[in-house]
């Protein structure tokens, strides 16, 4: 997609059709006379070839775009940034390629050629290189603007090359070219901008989508050049080309080839020799490593969500309190698609049904396919009370009525991870906490993990008082990945949050088998140490428009 701020290109400074030659250091290169005549003949399928090839090229650019913000999101968690970060040097970079490009107007057939040989290959492998410098040497952030950067000087040298061809089609008004060329640009980036969420990423992923763009953008390229303009380079220079788009094919292809073994390589090296299942969804990535008898370990986008051994500690501290403070027949579990913290809600006797909502489809169907996964969570996705809807968390309570089918909720538990964790700022705001406490029924309860930052649990307390609850803190002592972690020191604990429209009591239900991790004493030693701990003027609530 081209976004430069350059205004409409200079008016040629001679006539294209009437082969006078340019002036020294000047204009273009002419055309032999078969060739002018031949443009000449039929210049409107010639003009079009040009525009279609400029919309081509505008689709491919908007993908590797988007492939690297999707990419920089899944790694790295910071969508905001990744999004500033990549926007912001792409089109700084065009607008450099476009000064560049000034240099090249001369023969622009034949660089227009090698323009889009480079940009298949960068944009077509820049996937898979910025995802193995991740996996291998953790410079990602650093290899992303270099590539960016040079997706964006090659991007921004497509217009000015793409003009000049216009032009030696036939002679027109320059603002008039340029309106026809920009238009056909926009278009494509919209068409590109439509096709990579609805059909590249489901269909194929960041990575083989990539690919695939930059075999549609070689051939695009050379279809202009080795068909339209095939007399302006030399029979010579005209072989390399072929030659030259040839090579770049065959690597897409070997690389498309071997991707499964450079992603299958990558999470070795991340993850270790026990990857027992992968796969990269709409919404994540999911690894789950161990043996088949455990322990597990489960990864969301690179970051251990579970660890099999110590789990227990995080889905006990998350629902048994929030169960025992009141009613629990009715549960709305947000997130929890790995199956745990509904294990634990299904262990009180009085619980009649629980809807989970959970963003990605994937991870609760590996929770009931996987022997090892499906074993830890007791299989409790199986419970006939239990019923999941697929839907992003905030969404749904956005759409959510508390006069529906099963009425109001007695208790809401929010298994998401906190934002110190690399869980999203919206799942923590004053809106989602408002939206949440709508379907709760009269002494309704929320519980939410709040992560071991301090700032981050008093940030996330603003966030319920503001929405109207009162809340009491507490925490659950050790990791919940400290086995997992061998070499790390233990952590002084998680905290979380209860909150409900009166101060909520914490207990411990005797409907249920008690925890390990919590006993009634820890439970008020934890609330009377936070309590002390609370800061006379609490940071500001999260809200979507003011996220930190």
């Amino acid at each position: 997609m081209i976004n430069h701020p350059a205004g409409p290109p200079a008016r040629p400074r001679v006539d294209l059709d009437d082969g006078a030659p340019p002036r020294p250091g000047h204009g273009l290169a002419p055309l032999p006379a078969r060739r002018r005549s031949r443009l000449r003949s039929r210049p409107r399928l010639a003009r079009l070839a040009v525009l279609t090839a400029a919309f081509v090229c505008a689709a491919c650019g908007l993908v590797y775009e988007l492939e690297l913000v999707a990419l920089g999101d899944y790694l790295l968690g910071d969508t905001v940034t990744q999004t500033s970060v990549v926007l912001s040097v792409m089109v700084f970079a065009m607008g450099l390629g476009s000064l560049l490009a000034k240099r090249l107007t001369r023969r622009p057939a034949t660089a227009f050629a090698l323009v889009e040989c480079a940009l298949a290959l960068t944009g077509g492998l820049s996937v898979l290189a910025l995802y193995s410098c991740w996996a291998w040497l953790g410079r990602y952030q650093a290899v992303m603007v270099g590539l960016t950067c040079l997706i964006g000087i090659l991007i921004g040298a497509e217009i000015p090359l793409l003009m000049t061809l216009v032009q030696r089609i036939r002679r027109e008004d320059a603002g008039r070219a340029a309106a026809d060329l920009f238009a056909a640009d926009y278009v494509g980036a919209l068409i590109g901008g439509l096709a990579f969420p609805f059909l590249i990423m489901p269909t194929l992923g960041p990575g083989d989508g990539a690919l695939l763009t930059g075999a549609v953008n070689a051939v695009a390229g050379a279809a202009l050049v080795l068909w339209l303009f095939r007399e302006e380079p030399a029979p010579r220079i005209r072989r390399l080309l072929w030659g030259g788009c040839l090579l770049v094919l065959g690597l897409l292809a070997a690389a498309a080839a071997g991707s499964d073994a450079i992603e299958r390589a990558a999470r070795h090296a991340l993850y270790g020799d026990q990857v027992r299942f992968a796969t990269r969804s709409r919404n994540q990535e999911i690894v789950l490593t161990g043996p088949a008898e455990g322990p597990l370990r489960l990864y969301l986008d690179g970051r251990l969500a579970v660890c099999g051994p110590d789990e227990y500690r995080a889905s006990e501290g998350l629902v048994h309190p929030a169960m025992a403070a009141g009613p629990d027949s009715r549960v709305l579990l947000l997130g929890g698609g790995d199956g745990l913290a509904l294990r634990e809600v299904l262990r009180h006797r009085g619980v009649r049904s629980v809807r989970l909502v959970d963003a990605d489809p994937a991870l609760p169907r590996l929770a009931r396919t996987d022997p090892g996964l499906a074993g830890l969570g007791g299989h409790s996705l199986d419970d006939p009370r239990v019923r999941t809807t697929a839907a992003d968390p905030m969404a749904w309570l956005r759409g959510a009525s508390a006069t529906e089918d099963d009425g109001p909720y007695d208790v809401v538990l929010a298994d998401l991870p906190a934002p110190a964790d690399g869980g999203p700022v919206k799942f923590h705001s004053q809106e989602f906490y408002g939206l949440a406490a709508r379907l709760l029924s009269p002494g309704g309860r929320i519980a939410v993990r709040a992560g071991s930052d301090l700032n981050g649990l008093w940030q996330i307390d603003s966030g319920l008082r503001t929405a109207g609850l009162q809340t009491a803190p507490y925490a659950v002592p050790g990791s919940p990945s400290a086995s997992c972690r061998p070499g790390q020191p233990d952590s002084s604990g998680q905290n979380y949050l209860l909150a409900a429209a009166t101060h909520p009591p914490l207990a411990l239900a005797p409907d249920a088998p008690p925890p390990r991790a919590l006993t009634p004493d820890t439970l008020r030693t934890s609330t009377t140490r936070l309590a002390a701990l609370r800061p006379a003027r609490p940071p500001a609530a999260l809200t979507l428009l003011s996220p930190h």
